[in-house]
């Protein structure tokens, strides 16, 4: 068990190189002449060992071919032997050349050169090789590894697996290959099997697999969630190879090779947006984008600097994110200017100033109070921020010519059954009827819930697993659609560009998921059991929550544009003056901070707010 403690020392490498050199030069003669060496010879072999031994030793101080760590060989140390010996070789040649020249005689047949050549290559090369599998497979046995399978059997499969060798060769064995290309299935890579996919499930069931490792970059999402699946009942965890753009110095490590996620699994297929469309539009421009610290609005400001506008304006009241998404443009190569205004929407005077100061010219409104429960008990609060904030933004770009105002909504405001939901509604019908009277393009977009933002489901259930559980959900049934921040970002882009104004564009959703089942999903791939390790409990339905969203009024419906994942929303028309009147005594309520009257006035101008489960229900009778 000497081989597993410590690491040899270089000498005693040195010596069993200079031993091996020996060792070949000797057999290089035994072969030259067919193991009769003639008596004659003797003589010439003395002289030639001991200079090919001169010239291996020197060689190998210089080369430091002995400086390794044997039982960590590598293809660098066998390219460093292999230059090392070639370059000795091709000195005893010119020793030949030189020696007939001057003697008629060759100091060392090339026969032997030849020979010599390929046995210490060989040997030392092997010799290596040879140690370095003894040792780890004493200090881990093959039948005590972990098996992985690696899907993929190209250039990132065969990377995934040199690096485990590399870095975690003493827990891991490749068990094989997983390839949708049946040219080449039943070869071997490396050694290894190549399986088609078929046999995935086959191999879990008659193998202990604890990872599936995904090394296709670009793998369809409905492959990925598959491939999931199928691994979920033999509790075999899938793991990621993450995009080359991110390996270290060019490099693979064990450790970036990440379990996957649920954004992965429920986000869709990549959206193709109008590049040049959106270019023309944000191209040297001035753009605001207000609640720009927030998960939608920060993300729709990485979006942006993409397009090289002249200038991004980051609007936002929260202090430490706002400070946060800045050291993160700054630490990028982007091609505009970043100005950070920490500003309220709701205050007038500090926006007039803003507008007046930085001329915007496009604006993405993103600012907006989200939490349904905590705006159900804060009624004023929504109409505060979500109302006023958004009729000032408004105002103002019309006030100053703003060029196009894009609109973040949510499919809450559809038949809303919440404060917040009825507050984005009453923003969403202003935006509208101001967009009549204005040179300004007022447009809005409306969607879903997005995977990971702020007050997201995930983000919560990813800590309650972390803290070993419960998970609480409000109702078994309730379900809610999803979609992944940057593509609900990239679509809000999409469907500014596209819009002429006055329009709503919904987005498409995909299907909706049903919350008990996300969760199972995740706890699934936290590699964890459900009742046993993690159990699942339903508290009930929150202040105004509702089992199930809607993208569309039940009286509206939708016409096609050119991007299949966006429609235009055909809504009811309000007359701007009427609208007006009714915000502004809406707004006048706050002072008052009577809720029943603020939400009896939403109810009002939003006939079909109805809310439910809410104290508010009571003025719906």
């Amino acid at each position: 068990m000497l081989l597993l403690k410590g690491n040899t020392p270089r000498w005693i490498i040195f010596l069993i190189d200079v031993f091996i050199c020996i060792f070949s030069i000797v057999l290089s003669y035994l072969l030259r002449f067919n193991f009769t060496i003639p008596e004659g010879s003797f003589h010439d072999i003395k002289y030639v060992t001991s200079y090919v031994l001169l010239i291996r030793i020197i060689s190998f101080l210089v080369g430091k071919t002995y400086s390794g760590i044997i039982r960590y060989t590598s293809s660098k140390d066998a390219q460093r032997i292999f230059t090392v010996i070639s370059i000795g070789s091709v000195f005893f040649c010119i020793t030949n050349l030189v020696t007939f020249y001057y003697d008629a005689f060759y100091f060392i047949p090339f026969s032997v050169i030849i020979i010599d050549y390929m046995a210490t290559v060989f040997i030392m090369i092997a010799a290596r090789t040879v140690v370095k599998v003894v040792y780890f497979e004493l200090k881990n046995p093959s039948k005590q590894k972990t098996n992985v399978l690696i899907y993929g059997a190209g250039e990132a499969g065969i990377i995934a697996k040199r690096t485990l060798d590399r870095d975690a060769g003493t827990k891991y064995k490749v068990l094989g290959f997983i390839d949708d290309d049946a040219k080449k299935v039943g070869k071997k890579l490396e050694g290894v099997d190549i399986y088609p996919y078929e046999k995935l499930e086959d191999l879990l069931k008659d193998n202990t697999v604890a990872h599936v490792i995904i090394s296709i970059q670009d793998m369809a999402k409905a492959k990925k969630q598959d491939i999931v699946e199928k691994c979920f009942p033999y509790n075999t965890k899938v793991l990621n190879v993450p995009p080359v753009t991110t390996w270290i110095n060019g490099a693979l490590s064990f450790k970036q090779i990440k379990k996957i996620n649920i954004e992965e699994l429920l986000g869709r297929e990549p959206i193709k947006l109008d590049n040049e469309k959106i270019k023309k539009q944000l191209s040297h421009k001035v753009v605001l984008v207000t609640g720009a610290a927030g998960s939608i609005g920060s993300e729709i400001v990485r979006q942006i600097v993409r397009f090289s506008p002249k200038k991004v304006i980051l609007l936002d009241q929260a202090e430490s994110p706002l400070y946060e998404i800045e050291l993160e443009l700054l630490e990028k190569t982007i091609n505009c200017e970043i100005e950070v205004v920490m500003g309220d929407i709701r205050n007038k005077d500090r926006m007039d100033n803003m507008f007046r100061t930085f001329l915007p010219e496009v604006i993405y409104h993103a600012a907006a109070y989200k939490h349904v429960p905590m705006m159900e008990n804060n009624p004023s609060e929504a109409i505060l921020t979500n109302v006023l904030g958004t009729k000032n933004m408004a105002d103002l770009s019309v006030k100053y010519n703003v060029k196009e105002f894009v609109m973040v909504s949510t499919d809450k405001a559809v038949n809303p059954t919440n404060v917040m939901g009825a507050s984005k509604r009453i923003a969403e019908i202003y935006i509208q009827s101001i967009n009549k009277t204005s040179t300004t393009r007022f447009i809005t977009t409306r969607f879903g819930n997005v995977l990971g933002s702020n007050g997201s489901v995930i983000p919560r259930f990813k800590k309650q697993i972390d803290k070993g559980g419960p998970i609480t959900i409000t109702h078994p049934e309730i379900t809610r659609y999803f979609m992944t921040i940057p593509e609900a970002c990239q679509l809000v882009l999409e469907a500014g560009a596209m819009g002429q104004g006055g329009e709503i564009f919904i987005f498409d959703m995909g299907k909706s998921v049903k919350i008990v089942d996300l969760a199972k999903k995740m706890i699934r791939l936290s590699g964890l059991t459900i009742d046993r390790d993690i159990q699942i409990i339903y508290t009930g339905l929150r202040p105004g929550e509702k089992l199930y969203e809607e993208l569309l009024n039940d009286q509206e419906n939708t016409l096609p544009t050119h991007h299949s994942q966006i429609m235009i929303a055909k809504v009811m028309e309000y007359n701007l003056e009427e609208v007006s009147e009714n915000i502004n005594q809406l707004v006048a309520m706050f002072d008052e901070q009577n809720n029943e009257k603020i939400v009896s006035k939403m109810k009002e101008i939003v006939p079909e707010f109805k809310s439910n489960n809410s104290i508010f229900e009571k003025l719906d009778k």
